[in-house]
């Protein structure tokens, strides 16, 4: 039998055709544009090559893909009626910032305009939860993030090498240097499951200069934050991949780059610390960033003291601050411009990663590559929670798509141990970094079957 025009299996008399077929997905074309979507929003094209700024790309990949869903929704095996309990805290999350927003004691239209640019992680987090419906998927969505951030890490370096820390290097999620050692910190742990689950060495030499070239970035932006949370993470990290996963090859490899590129890059990261002090005559500006946040923390619990409700509506605390900046901690952050109803709704959200993650740990007989990024996604959510205390990154999706990984692997377990269902196999996809000895070929990065 064969596929016919209208996807559905037509005798072999009548197309001609051999016997064997292989019945055509209706959600691959929506999963296609989903991903041009991750690559958008993790790479952003539009900063590093010429010409792309002037094209709207967000829309011209996240509207196909929405297409691509609504016009799939009923031939997939799941429906929005299978979205976890963490898709509705981070809705009524999003319902509560729209309500502050219109009752902002400060900027009603931004923080309405706000709202609404962070109201599409929902769309995103929906669509990867009913789209990615195998470990395949899985690996390639995380694949993106991943490589993305590896690019965006090289055109820094190099667009911003004399740049002091990088800043405003590239735009977006990318133009604060906190920001940009943020993202890397959160996927490194993928990069580093890549690198170990890959066929062969020429690959594995591939992903370990991606991997330095995102730390050497990450000492680039003399982030202290982002150091602190890189040493957490990494931390955890080893403890999954090298101690439980009985590779302590890793711990020492880990020591020696770290030692390289600390001695390379790490002397402006250096001086930032010292001025902890005040004593220091290299960086002052560095305690003055210090003191900054110290105010605004203060600052940021007379918010919350005088607006315990609704909070003062997205990203209007740089205004309340009188100093133009926001607060270098998340949690406050999330508590003063969203209230406190939307701080425990927070909370909860990402303890249903963690809790997804608790639950796949106890599940027995998982294939070792889905082991291995059980405990890269818990490295990231681990490495986003420290960070979460050092940085304003409430509203950047990459943690949320870290939530959306467990709930969407967790998913992908359950349906494969369901009665009746064989284990599909965590086959390796064909990806562009990811080159099959036993094959011979290299991959693109959407690969079309």
């Amino acid at each position: 039998m064969a596929i016919g025009e209208n996807g559905n299996p037509v005798p072999a008399e009548v197309s001609g055709r051999p016997t064997s077929f292989r019945v055509a997905d209706p959600t691959r074309s929506a999963f296609f544009w989903l991903s041009a979507f991750f690559v958008v929003y993790c790479a952003r094209p539009e900063d590093w090559i010429p010409g792309l700024k002037y094209l709207p790309l967000a829309k011209l990949t996240a509207i196909p893909a929405m297409w691509g869903l609504f016009t799939t929704l009923g031939k997939t095996k799941r429906t929005f009626k299978d979205l976890p309990k963490e898709a509705k805290l981070l809705l009524t999350m999003i319902g509560l910032l729209y309500v502050g927003a219109f009752l902002s004691p400060v900027w009603r239209g931004g923080a309405l305009t706000r709202t609404t640019d962070f109201s599409k992680i929902y769309i995103a987090w929906v669509m990867v939860f009913l789209l990615v419906t195998t470990f395949d998927r899985l690996r390639r969505i995380i694949f993106i993030q991943v490589f993305s951030v590896m690019l965006v890490c090289a055109a820094a370096i190099i667009k911003g090498h004399g740049t002091h820390r990088l800043e405003g290097v590239l735009g977006g999620i990318y133009s604060n240097p906190n920001d940009l050692a943020f993202a890397i910190v959160l996927s490194l742990p993928f990069a580093l499951a890549f690198m170990i689950t890959a066929r062969n060495s020429f690959t594995k030499v591939l992903w370990l200069s991606g991997m330095l070239v995102m730390a050497v970035a990450i000492f680039m932006t003399a982030s202290r934050a982002g150091f602190i949370d890189l040493i957490i993470s990494g931390g955890v990290t080893l403890y999954y991949f090298a101690i439980k996963g009985k590779r302590p090859y890793l711990i020492v490899a880990t020591g020696l780059v770290g030692i390289v590129v600390m001695t390379a890059a790490g002397g402006r990261l250096y001086d930032r610390f010292a001025a902890l002090s005040g004593d220091s005559t290299t960086d002052q500006s560095a305690y003055g960033s210090y003191e900054d946040r110290k105010y605004l923390m203060v600052r940021a619990l007379d918010a919350i003291e005088h607006y315990p409700i609704l909070g003062l509506g997205v990203r209007n605390f740089s205004t309340y601050s009188l100093i133009w900046h926001d607060v270098h901690m998340t949690y406050l952050q999330i508590c003063a411009e969203g209230g406190i109803a939307v701080l425990i709704l927070y909370l909860m959200f990402f303890y249903r990663g963690f809790k997804n993650l608790k639950t796949l740990r106890q599940t027995k007989n998982l294939d070792p590559d889905i082991v291995l990024f059980i405990g890269a996604l818990q490295s990231s959510l681990v490495g986003f929670v420290v960070g979460a205390c050092f940085a304003p990154e409430g509203y950047q999706f990459f943690p949320y798509f870290a939530v959306a990984f467990t709930a969407t692997l967790l998913q992908i377990v359950k349906e494969q141990q369901q009665p009746g269902t064989a284990p599909a196999p965590a086959n390796k996809p064909h990806y562009f970094l990811d080159v099959y000895a036993d094959r011979g070929t290299t991959g693109a990065v959407f690969p079309v079957r």
